[in-house]
């Protein structure tokens, strides 16, 4: 039954930003720069909610427009209505949308959407992960200099030691190609899928990864903070690997290892 109102809900915010894609809409910013929101977020988001409020009135839901809708439901639905905002608003088609669910405080079940790329990524924990219902695996390099990675930028702390600004510039200057898509669920999706071998990000909400990171680690990944602890998306950092480079990935992030 949670498959299924998970898989309804994201197909019901996707058909939102078709909807939307391209066409007219509103947008005004959050708090800070180029935080904008769009029409179709919350289209999407109301799309989504509607549908599990009516199957599951009791669940607690954390969505990235409205907040929390807090119960003592065990179950808690992760939503971000549309991941990559930015892109989705000027006309990129690297957009999602994103809905992890919660059981007891661990990810069970997670789905991206990008609708505009025809993708479906579904996973259940210890069932494995999915791509349009076939299953994907990481990919297999096992050198960081040997592989393909993907990050993002916050608009914050850009200069911090080993920050994302440092981290890159060490990645690059090896000729590491290191891709940033403007859409951390999707990068997530790409590492499971094996496009990437590896995602690093140092500032993240819990919508951005509750579902990307169930994602990874379904498809034989590994995902933590960047000490190379659990990962939990309630904390901002993050390192997703195939597995195999992740030690080594932590290590150059940290500081601790020169190529």
């Amino acid at each position: 039954m949670i498959k299924k109102i998970l898989l309804e809900a994201v197909n019901a915010g996707g058909k939102e930003l078709q909807r939307f894609f391209n066409g007219e809409f509103t947008i005004t910013n959050k708090e800070g720069i180029n935080n904008p929101v769009t029409e179709a977020d919350h289209a999407a988001e109301k799309a989504i909610i509607d549908i599990i409020q009516k199957n599951f009135p009791d669940h607690f839901i954390l969505s990235e427009e409205t907040g929390e809708i807090i119960t003592n439901s065990e179950y808690k639905w992760i939503i971000d209505p549309i991941d990559g905002t930015i892109n989705f608003a000027n006309g990129i088609p690297i957009c999602c949308v994103s809905i992890g669910v919660e059981k007891d405080g661990e990810m069970i079940m997670g789905a991206v959407y990008a609708p505009i790329l025809n993708e479906l990524f579904f996973a259940e924990k210890d069932l494995g992960a999915t791509l349009n219902d076939k299953k994907i695996k990481v990919g297999n390099k096992s050198e960081v200099i040997n592989s393909c990675l993907v990050t993002g930028f916050p608009y914050t702390y850009l200069d911090a030691p080993n920050g994302p600004l440092e981290v890159f510039e060490k990645l690059i200057r090896k000729g590491v190609p290191v891709r940033r898509l403007g859409s951390a669920a999707i990068d997530l999706c790409w590492v499971a899928a094996g496009r990437f071998d590896g995602f690093y990000e140092h500032k993240l909400s819990a919508w951005d990864s509750a579902a990307g990171f169930l994602m990874v680690q379904e498809a034989g990944g590994k995902v933590t903070d960047m000490n190379g602890d659990k990962y939990s998306p309630y904390q901002h950092q993050i390192v997703a690997t195939n597995g195999l480079i992740h030690q080594e990935l932590l290590e150059i992030i940290n500081g601790r290892r020169q190529f």
